[in-house]
């Protein structure tokens, strides 16, 4: 039932035509049909071969003229895709005729089937029902009753280190509930984005952890691959990744709500990002860098409190990579609050982490003490660069970057899928980002950039 409040409602009159379609009686004028006028082709003639045979309006089928009862068992007026508006069915009986109007279309009716053929109605002579055929003596066998098929073509489960997987399984468990935490229960339990801008190729997975998925526990990863800037003033690639804090109650909103910021703020200062990388001039980047993370920050401070949030609930890292359009600045522009990691993979041998003071093959150890937003008001920064044909950059939260570091099979899988020099589809990166390795089940999100060879 519509209110009264709804009459200015857009849709108002789709409603009432719907209204009325519903309301139709077979006397409603929207139930009257144009039927073909004399001599032309009646739109659901009996066909011959038909399993049933179809009638048009009153009138032009046999049943209709005669008024004879069906012969079959029963006849059915309309299309084959009607079948089912009618009730009952073959191997009903029904008491007297059924009829049903539809609008525009046609009439049908459904009758009674008689126990024998009424007076006057000549059915022919019946033949007995035959046996079915059985193969001859020289029929080696009968047919097969079902026709063998390959088995679809699948990637299957995501690869993993050692010779046992994990405990967890590799698919969901366990889903959020939209009472508890509605912000939770509509975040995707994977993300898979990227393109491809001239020579340069971006992938990108965020990929709830299994430790989550086990417990029913949102997502608190974000990722974030877009354009900044216009054309001719400057444009880059924004490429970000956010890590929502376990600890804190609301860091799945906060993570996406950094990466969210971090567009907005960082394509006003397009213009002067790509001249900063240009020039080289790190200083610069810095100061833009602090600038765009304090305003992040308070506007992510505003959103808790507005909320009635304590804003150390939304705490998140937020690791930023910024690519220019333009092939003659080869220079990226990377900062970054909280850990999380930035790799290269050139020439088939991985460089961990580049804008940290570490070995080429990293620790792994597990920190869990790191700075975050909207807490943290400044940034770490970095030029990367310039950039080699063929370099991979991988930028990620740690839940790859702690087990790239520490997995000598993940890095050797990795370099191999990412280091070949073909850039995945989306299905097969997915795929490949969720190599396994035990005992890290946290929430894990990577974006890929394949710089061209020209």
């Amino acid at each position: 039932m519509r209110n009264q409040d709804d009459a200015n409602d857009p849709l108002d009159e789709t409603w009432r035509t719907a209204e009325r379609l519903v309301a139709a009686t077979p006397e409603s004028p929207l139930m009257q049909t144009d039927w073909p006028e004399a001599g032309q082709e009646q739109p659901y003639a009996r066909r011959e071969g038909d399993p049933y045979e179809r009638y048009g309006s009153p009138g032009q089928g046999e049943a209709w003229q005669s008024g004879q009862p069906n012969p079959a068992p029963e006849r059915r007026y309309g299309p084959p895709e009607q079948e089912g508006l009618g009730d009952p069915w073959p191997g009903q009986p029904v008491s007297g005729p059924v009829t049903q109007s539809l609008p525009g279309q046609y009439r049908w009716e459904q009758r009674a089937v008689p126990a024998t053929p009424a007076a006057g109605l000549d059915l022919g002579p019946q033949a007995p029902p035959s046996a079915p055929a059985l193969p001859s003596a020289a029929t080696d066998a009968l047919p097969p009753t079902a026709v063998e098929r390959p088995a679809p073509p699948t990637l299957g489960e995501p690869a993993h280190s050692g010779r046992k997987p994990p405990m967890y399984p590799p698919i969901p468990q366990q889903l959020p509930s939209a009472g508890a935490d509605p912000a939770a229960a509509v975040l995707p339990d994977i993300v898979v984005d990227g393109a491809d801008h001239g020579a340069l190729s971006v992938r990108a997975a965020s990929i709830r952890g299994d430790s989550h998925r086990y417990l029913g526990e949102p997502r608190q990863d974000a990722l974030c691959v877009t354009r900044i800037g216009s054309p001719g003033t400057g444009e880059l690639l924004l490429l970000a990744v956010a890590d929502g804090v376990g600890t804190a109650a609301r860091s799945h909103i906060g993570s996406n709500e950094a990466c969210r910021l971090a567009a907005a703020y960082l394509d006003r200062a397009a213009e002067r990002l790509c001249a900063v990388l240009a020039a080289g001039d790190g200083a610069a980047l810095a100061e833009l860098a602090d600038a765009v993370v304090g305003e992040i920050a308070v506007l992510l401070a505003d959103h808790a409190r507005s909320s009635s949030h304590d804003p150390a609930a939304y705490a998140t890292t937020l690791r930023v990579l910024l690519v220019p359009l333009d092939p003659a600045i080869r220079l990226r522009g990377f900062f970054a609050v909280g850990d999380g990691g930035t790799a290269l993979l050139r020439a088939g041998r991985w460089l961990l982490d580049i804008t940290e003071a570490q070995g080429p093959e990293g620790s792994g150890v597990i920190d869990t003490r790191t700075d975050a937003l909207p807490l943290a008001r400044t940034a770490e920064t970095s030029l990367i660069g310039p950039a080699a044909p063929g370099d991979v950059l991988v930028l990620s939260t740690d839940g790859l970057s702690t087990p790239l570091a520490g997995e000598p099979e993940m890095r050797e899988f990795l370099a191999a899928a990412w280091g070949s020099g073909t850039v995945p589809g989306p299905a097969d990166f997915l795929w490949q980002a969720q190599f396994r390795v035990k005992s890290y089940d946290d929430d894990r999100s990577t974006i890929v950039l394949w710089e061209g060879r020209g």
